[in-house]
């Protein structure tokens, strides 16, 4: 479920428990209700928690003093077709990689729908500006070597917050360098251009997310618990918990090192739509 409907499902939810009551008492009964049904399962798979939240409060800030700033300016100069076919083009690189993620997988038949998908966008579509293969009833399929591995039979692990690239898992950090491959970056040469597509993949996504954040800043929640039971149910991590301790030391397992964190400045293809403090790429 995306962050998007996970949130407007929430509000739904507040409204039914408070009725007629403020906005603060809303967001105190709605936390209450998510703590309940899903805190336990996240802090089991949270074991660095503390760390995590320093990390997600610096990713907060960055976000609020430079990403957000940007993808609002962007959002409020680009028209939105434009921004829509900026959105199918990156979308299209992503299923080519996705292709190959369900073969791997061993889901021919998946791999080979989503393969039509992106050959049918990158022909008919214009290099997938036009989302042609939606229209003819090839659905997305999203997936990531992340998720890969889990097919493979490797655990979750523990949930991990990096800076500037946001919520992951001991899975997909180790999934990271292999799906950054697959971003779309990699399809232009020199530096510059790299650079330059990174750059106009997180923007674009960030601006995407403007309304849903705008939406999750009103409601009194502990925005950290938020998004990290949005991006573990999304990835599925609440059905493989109990393959924590497989990847997991101890009690006494300290903290990752903040020097272990990727050096690299844009988030991977998978989460493209989530911003660096709330991803989920």
């Amino acid at each position: 479920m995306s962050p998007v409907i996970r949130a407007l499902a929430m509000l739904v939810l507040a409204f039914g428990l408070v009725g007629c009551q403020t906005v603060k008492g809303v967001g105190t009964r709605l936390e209450r209700a998510v703590d309940k049904v899903m805190g336990s399962k996240g802090q089991r798979l949270d074991p660095w928690e503390k760390w995590n939240r320093k990390v997600f409060a610096f990713n907060e800030k960055l976000d609020a003093n430079v990403l957000k700033p940007v993808a609002t300016a962007y959002s409020e100069i680009v028209p939105s077709p434009v921004r829509t076919g900026i959105d199918n083009f990156f979308g299209n690189i992503s299923d080519a990689w996705s292709a190959v993620n369900l073969l791997l997988q061993g889901r021919f038949k998946a791999g080979v729908d989503q393969g039509m998908r992106f050959a049918v966008n990158s022909t008919l579509g214009f290099a997938g500006v036009l989302d042609i293969a939606t229209e003819a009833g090839l659905e997305k399929n999203s997936q990531d070597f992340g998720k890969t591995l889990g097919h493979w039979g490797m655990g979750t692990g523990a949930y991990v917050v990096w800076p500037v690239f946001g919520p992951s898992s001991v899975r997909d950090s180790l999934a990271l360098p292999v799906d950054w491959q697959a971003t779309p970056a990699v399809v232009f040469d020199g530096g510059s251009n790299k650079a330059a597509i990174s750059v106009l993949n997180v923007v674009n996504a960030r601006a995407n997310f403007l309304r849903a954040g705008d939406m999750l800043e009103g409601i009194a929640l502990d925005k950290y618990t938020f998004y990290r039971d949005a991006y573990l149910q999304r990835r599925g991590s609440f059905d493989d918990d109990e393959e924590f301790e497989v990847l997991v030391p101890g009690n006494g397992a300290s903290a990752p090192a903040a020097a272990a964190a990727p050096a690299a400045s844009a988030p991977t293809a998978k989460k493209p739509a989530e911003p660096a403090s709330a991803a989920s790429r």
